[in-house]
């Protein structure tokens, strides 16, 4: 489920890089979507906006609760997968693939050297 080619942080978001590592696509994990059960609303950045490591960038509601997405890196928003805010659903049944949220252009690629690898996140969430 949690690949090696995926980073992570404690927050329950995830960063994928492309195979060229320039761009990231972010998401939620799989144990988060589980945690907040269906989800009804996803609230994301614009195209164009500037992102830093920690900020809040948007919003996942559902059913049970609501709840803040931080940036696990900084960078400019290249992409928003309209999908995903059109049918939150789509985050529930496929967090890690279809139910990406939005790509990243990345300003400091060494913040990634700070992120959870795979086992490490499989060990935090037991």
């Amino acid at each position: 489920m949690y690949t090696n080619a995926m980073k992570f942080v404690d927050t329950h978001e995830w960063v994928k890089l492309d195979d060229n590592a320039e761009l990231a696509q972010l998401g939620i994990t799989h144990h988060a979507q589980e945690l907040l059960g269906d989800l009804v609303y996803i609230e994301l950045p614009e195209v164009g906006q500037v992102i830093s490591l920690g900020q809040t960038i948007g919003v996942v509601e559902s059913v049970k609760a609501a709840s803040d997405l931080y940036a696990p890196v900084s960078g400019e928003v290249v992409a928003v997968n309209h999908a995903v805010v059109s049918d939150p659903t789509l985050a529930n049944h496929e967090p890690h693939t279809n139910g990406w949220l939005l790509q990243l252009k990345l300003t400091n690629p060494s913040e990634l050297d700070n992120l959870l690898t795979a086992e490490a996140y499989q060990a935090l969430i037991g």
